[in-house]
């Protein structure tokens, strides 16, 4: 480690006074004693900041190159991939959105939001993309991202998506053989494809899906019915905690402490509906957040709301089945809230904001979320 810190004492001079061509070999020196070499997360995280000062001194091309060579590398400083993959030039951050594994689903989002045709272009291609990553794809992409993204085996998609896809379908016979085609593509959203197509898509489908022949020939479902016929009534106490949270909302007490001591009450009915308020998102989305194995949305709307790691446990136990997280599990979670950027999440938080129907707020709501594995509170 001896070079290593010789080495970036000297590097403000580099930066400062060398020329183009000095500050390029010192760029390619550092990233080949990154490479060549095994170091710890916090040399890395200094390794990364030393390259992207020089980036930021380099041309286009060589940040291209730059970004081809750390693309594939898997110890790779997040500081400067995402550095890299929020580079205007498609040229330096199409790599690293399309390779690098130190991307988070969360950035993907945040880069979707926010960047070009041509960076969704390339998230599109990427080996395996995540549910909350394909949503914002479909949503945001053009004829070409979503025909792409369609067409990616390793993609996953929501409900949601698959059902945007069809919609786009209408019209676009390439769209609609690529998203028929997909083994994955659930029956519901297979009929509605069907029922929209025209013939020429209808034939070919039937020829490539004798295994859903059978469900062709089935009448249409109503989606949102059959979503909804999967959760059970919601019971009177939903609608007492409603009216208590929302009047705490209305008197300006609805905060980060109230949500605390909601969380460690085991209060599930109080959180839904206090985060709802927080975060403007229906109250079904917050249910889905708190239950879900994957625990990524609850702690980006956490960040978003700058809750301390203490709340967001809380939240964290209150969705976990049987109120139990393993000490190794918990400690992933701590150091991968750690990492998420509160400007970064909030922006993430106003995509899902956009996405859903923001005027139908828990206080004028006429339905309760529909209630899915609802665990039973201590």
């Amino acid at each position: 480690m001896g070079e290593v810190k010789s080495f970036l004492r000297d590097l403000d001079e580099a930066v400062s006074r060398g020329t183009p061509e000095s500050r390029a070999r010192a760029l390619w020196h550092t990233t080949d004693l990154m490479v060549a070499g095994r170091y710890s997360e916090d040399e890395i995280w200094t390794f990364g900041e030393v390259i992207g000062r020089l980036a930021d001194e380099i041309e286009v091309t060589a940040r291209a190159q730059l970004a081809r060579r750390l693309a594939r590398f898997k110890d790779a400083p997040v500081n400067i991939i995402h550095k890299l993959a929020f580079d205007d030039s498609i040229e330096v951050a199409a790599p690293v959105l399309q390779e690098s594994g130190q991307l988070e689903p969360y950035a993907l989002v945040a880069n979707v939001c926010i960047k070009s045709q041509s960076h969704l272009l390339a998230i599109s291609k990427r080996e395996t993309l995540d549910e909350s990553v394909t949503d914002v794809l479909v949503t945001r992409g053009n004829q070409e991202v979503v025909n792409s993204v369609a067409t990616n085996k390793g993609a996953h998609f929501s409900d949601f998506g698959f059902l945007h896809m069809v919609q786009r379908a209408e019209g676009d016979a390439i769209l609609a053989e690529h998203l028929g085609l997909r083994k994955d593509i659930p029956r519901h959203v297979f009929q509605q494809l069907i029922a929209k197509a025209s013939d020429s898509v209808k034939r070919r489908l039937l020829d490539e899906r004798p295994d859903m022949v059978e469900h062709i020939r089935d009448t249409v479902i109503d989606v949102a019915g059959t979503l909804q016929s999967k959760f059970g009534p919601v019971s009177r106490s939903y609608f007492v905690a409603k009216r208590v949270v929302a009047t705490q909302h209305r008197q300006g007490n609805l905060n980060e402490t109230s949500i605390s001591v909601y969380a460690r009450s085991h209060k599930l009915d109080e959180v839904t509906i206090g985060l709802s308020l927080l975060c403007s998102l229906p109250p079904d989305v917050i249910e889905r957040a708190l239950l879900d194995n994957n625990r990524e949305t609850l702690l980006i709307l956490a960040k978003a709301l700058n809750f301390c790691w203490a709340t967001t446990m809380a939240l964290l136990f209150l969705g976990a089945k049987d109120h139990r997280i393993t000490a190794r599990e918990l400690h992933d979670l701590e150091r991968e809230y750690a990492r998420l950027n509160i400007e970064t999440s909030r922006s993430v938080l106003e995509f899902y904001q956009s996405r859903k129907n923001t005027d139908k707020h828990v206080e004028g709501a006429d339905s309760a979320p529909k209630r899915q594995d609802v665990r039973a509170a201590s």
